[in-house]
Order: structure tokens, then C-alpha cells, then sequence
């Protein structure tokens, strides 16, 4: 009998036991929780696919989201359109200097203002840039293509440019690309690109690009040093608080955030929908905790820190170490994409809600992920907002 009963009780407790290691192993499982606290309405979700389009595609984004802050309605706007347009003029400046400036897929948020200014825009439905039956771009060859006739154009073995290689080179973009839309029809209508863009209504004079560096005056405008950087267009500076300051505040008053920032971080996980940056400073912990800590190797500490499995704490980030990452090549100018809104975690961690241009597949946010306010504020190349989301203090600083 007593046997029965103990051993009836060691089953009890077995099973007990069991349903606790189940519920952790839940909560363990179970990740980050987001709480939206602002989002803004945005356009849907498209893929640049194996294209370094990326810039187009969060710059175009940032855009359809103003036609809808406007009350415009909503529209789907060419991304290839910027690409073809970009990569000709990229191609006569690479020309003229003979081959001593980047030349590749890669851009920034304002080739796509320069593109609306001086070339116009136009829907995706008239021009989606595929031409080779792919479900999105594929610019493999066409970058290589198109690198190749250039620098051949360079090394000039008629010992003078020819007038007709801008020629032969625009035939490269309208082969991979399509031929150049000089005139449509969109909805009834006939336009040219740049009648569209005109009666969008959008102006590129309203936009502003900002950074935050060290290594130049604050509140003056500096040339951006990217690569990708091709037009060496400038960009102001203001301290790294009034940065998050503008990008705050744009959220909070219905104005969304393109952002160019560094996602090749191991505190980037896009499967996993979340980019921090965890605390390797032991510091805080307990005796025993800490001592366990630091028996571990660097291997071990990385992987328990990059688990994705909940929230972490995260470093603090200073203008200083902000600073020392981009100088030593460590954040670099690696993908532009949408801020849309912020969230907070389960532990009421601040963190951005952001747009991407991968798609939706495999991801489980829907092609959006949730950025961190320690990421942001470590990883941020530049912001491109409209100059009415600056604060009016920043404004003023910035003569705006």
C-alpha cells in the first residue's frame, strides 16, 4: 500500500515536472512579442529579388507612402525606372572619370529624387523592368554586362570615345531592362514620365536626407563617404539623440522613414524578424551567474546572445561607438529600407517596425521585421524624411 501511494506520488510529480520543462520549453520557444504602439499605412510588400536594387525599392516605398499621407490614393511606382535612368548617368560620370568611381547596382535614396526631378516617374504596370521571364529582377548579368562595355569604353583602343557608346549602352539597359518609356497610357490618360511625376505632386526639394557622424561639423551639410554614393550628394548632420529625435518624431506625426542602415550583423535575423544588439557585459549578473558566463568561450557566449529567443539586454550605444563601427568598415552602407511605425516587446523594449524588400516568403513577420532602438542607433547610415517630420529645434539648427 504505502508502495502504491509512493509510488502513485513519484508519478504525480513526474508528470508535474514534465509539464513545467513543457512550459518552458514554450516560453523558450515562444521568441519576441511585439506590441504596435504607431503604424503607419504603407503599400504592400515587394521583392528586389537577386537585384542590389534595394535603394529603389525602400526609396519608392518611402514615396507611395506619401502619396497616401497626401491623399493621393495608392500606387504601385516603377523601380526599374530609377535603375535605368540611374545607371546611365552613373555610367557617363564613371566615363569621365575614367573608371576612379564606383560603378555597380547599389544607390541611394536620393537617385530616386534625382531620377523624379529630371527624368520623371512612372507605374510599375508600364514598366517592371523583366524582360527575361523571371519572377523578379535578375541583374547578375546585367551588372556584369554592363560594367564590362564601360570599362572597355575606358580603356578607349580607337584612342578617343566614339559618340555613339552612350548609344551601344543604352541598348544594354533596354535589352535586360526594356526599352525606355518615352509615352504611356495609365488609367485613359497619356503621360510622359515626367507629366506623371507632375501630377503625383510630390517634389524632391521637400525631402531631406540626415546622418549623424563625428568625423564633420554638426548642422551642415557633408558628401555622404559610401560607395554607393555615386552622385557625392551631401546629407546633414546632427547628433545622434536629435537622429532618433527626427525619426520619432516623424513616426508619431504620420510621416514615414526611409533608412539606410547595416543588416550583415549577426544581431540580425531576418527569419526571426528581429535586429538587436545584446550586452556582452556581464557586469549586472549575480555571483554565480557570472561565473558560469565567463567559463564560457566566445562561441558559446555569441550563441546563447543571438538565440532570438526573447528579449536580451542590449549595449549602450554612444556617438563614439556609432563612430568607431563605421570608420573601421564594420556598419557599412549595406541596404535601404522603410521605417514604417514602433513597437515594444513583451518587456516594453522600444523597438521600429520596418518595411523590407525581400519579399514575404519564409518570414514571419510578412516581409517586415522589428528593429531594435539600440540597432537603429548603432547601424543607421542615413534617414531620408520629409523636412516638415524634423522637429522645429532641429529645423532651425539645420536652417530648414
Amino acid at each position: 500500500m504505502k508502495k502504491t501511494v509512493l509510488g502513485i506520488t513519484l508519478l504525480m510529480f513526474m508528470l508535474l515536472s514534465l509539464n513545467v520543462v513543457s512550459q518552458n520549453d514554450t516560453i523558450k520557444k515562444k521568441g519576441y512579442e511585439f506590441t504596435i504602439v504607431k503604424e503607419l499605412p504603407v503599400t504592400s510588400v515587394k521583392n528586389q529579388y537577386r537585384s542590389g536594387t534595394c535603394w529603389s525599392y525602400s526609396s519608392i516605398s518611402f514615396l507611395e507612402a506619401e502619396l497616401l499621407r497626401m491623399g493621393k490614393g495608392e500606387y504601385d511606382l516603377s523601380e526599374m525606372f530609377n535603375v535605368w535612368n540611374t545607371y546611365k548617368d552613373k555610367a557617363k560620370k564613371y566615363v569621365r572619370f575614367h573608371g576612379s568611381i564606383n560603378f555597380g547596382g547599389g544607390g541611394a535614396f536620393h537617385d530616386v529624387l534625382y531620377v523624379m526631378e529630371n527624368y520623371g516617374m512612372v507605374p510599375e504596370e508600364v514598366y517592371n523592368g523583366n524582360t527575361i521571364g523571371e519572377k523578379g529582377p535578375v541583374h547578375g548579368e546585367l551588372d556584369a554586362v554592363a560594367k564590362a562595355y564601360i570599362d572597355q569604353i575606358i580603356k578607349n583602343k580607337n584612342r578617343k570615345l566614339t559618340p555613339v557608346w552612350l548609344q551601344g549602352f543604352e541598348g544594354i539597359l533596354n535589352a535586360y531592362l526594356g526599352a525606355y518609356p518615352d509615352t504611356f497610357v495609365y488609367n485613359g490618360a497619356e503621360y510622359t514620365p515626367k507629366s506623371f511625376a507632375q501630377e503625383l505632386g510630390l517634389k524632391g526639394e521637400d525631402y531631406v536626407e540626415i546622418g549623424s557622424y563625428l568625423h564633420h561639423p554638426f548642422y551642415e551639410k557633408f558628401i555622404l563617404e559610401v560607395p554607393d554614393n555615386w552622385m557625392m550628394d551631401r546629407i546633414y548632420n546632427v547628433q545622434l539623440d536629435e537622429l532618433m529625435n527626427v525619426i520619432d518624431n516623424a513616426i508619431d506625426n504620420g510621416y514615414t522613414v526611409a533608412w539606410g542602415a547595416d543588416v550583415s550583423e549577426k544581431g540580425f535575423s531576418w527569419k526571426k524578424g528581429v535586429a538587436i544588439v545584446p550586452d556582452e557585459d556581464v557586469n549586472d549578473m549575480s555571483g554565480t551567474e557570472k561565473e558560469k558566463w565567463e567559463k564560457l568561450t566566445t562561441r558559446e557566449r555569441q550563441a546563447a546572445l543571438y538565440k532570438f529567443d526573447g528579449p536580451v539586454k542590449e549595449k549602450k550605444i554612444t556617438p563614439e561607438l556609432r563612430q568607431e563601427g563605421f570608420d573601421d568598415y564594420e556598419t557599412t552602407d549595406d541596404h535601404g529600407m522603410h521605417i514604417v511605425g514602433i513597437a515594444k516587446d513583451q518587456d516594453g523594449n522600444k523597438f521600429y517596425k520596418v518595411k523590407n524588400s525581400w519579399g514575404t516568403e519564409g518570414q514571419i513577420y510578412d516581409g517586415y521585421f522589428y528593429a531594435s532602438e539600440a540597432f537603429v542607433r548603432l547601424k543607421t547610415i542615413d534617414i531620408m524624411v520629409h523636412k516638415d517630420a524634423v522637429p522645429k529645434s532641429i529645423k532651425k539648427k539645420l536652417g530648414l
